[in-house]
């Protein structure tokens, strides 16, 4: 009996070392959070112009935004993506040292591409939709993309990433029919989402 849970013991260990070296196992879930926090202050910060413009996006679609509000909010979601990608950055490179692993290899470019790809054909895709006047289209297109992403590099990295891409995907689909409330819909996915889900992956690899 125990020479047969020794084998268990050893193949389960060979295949957490197969796991490990096709798997890019460092990414951080505090880095999850504070995208999460980023994406929430973001929120915020729209609410509060578009409130201090008299603009009800939910009633008007994003029609009466004028050159200037674009702008201000694709500078907000610029400085949103910055902030998020450097706390990933820092917290994933920080798991990876406490870990004793490599912070860029293959397998972390692997995951990048496959994340990237449909990130940066969905960021085409939402240049289009503004050139279209389609704006109440954006948070669910970029909600939509971002998902296929997740999906995409959840195979050489964390399997959990594959749950978070399947509600960003479930919430831009929904977001898709009630139009009226994309903002609401990109907080809850880049935001609520994002927390819960470094919350859960922290307590879970890192504690």
């Amino acid at each position: 009996m125990n020479q047969q849970q020794d084998q268990l013991a050893t193949l389960h260990e060979i295949r957490n070392i197969m796991d490990r070296s096709s798997r890019f196992i460092s990414l951080s879930g505090l880095s999850g959070v504070a995208a999460g926090v980023s994406a929430l202050i973001g929120a915020a910060v729209v609410r509060w112009y578009l409130a201090t413009q008299n603009i009800n996006f939910s009633q008007h679609l994003g029609r009466d935004l004028t050159h200037e509000n674009l702008m201000f909010l694709a500078a907000v979601a610029g400085l949103v993506f910055i902030l998020a990608l450097c706390s990933a950055t820092y917290f994933t490179a920080r798991n990876a040292r406490k870990n004793s692993h490599r912070v860029w290899d293959s397998k972390t470019e692997r995951m990048l591409v496959n994340l990237f790809i449909p990130v940066a054909a969905g960021g085409v895709f939402c240049a289009i939709l503004v050139y279209h006047d389609l704006l109440y289209l954006v948070a669910p297109a970029m909600l939509l993309f971002y998902g296929c992403g997740l999906l995409n590099a959840s195979k050489y990295t964390l399997s959990d990433i594959r749950y978070l891409g399947v509600c960003e995907i479930i919430l831009g689909l929904v977001a898709s029919f009630f139009i009226g409330y994309g903002l609401l819909a990109w907080t809850v996915g880049f935001g609520v989402l994002h927390i819960v889900y470094g919350a859960l992956v922290y307590y879970k690899y890192e504690r």
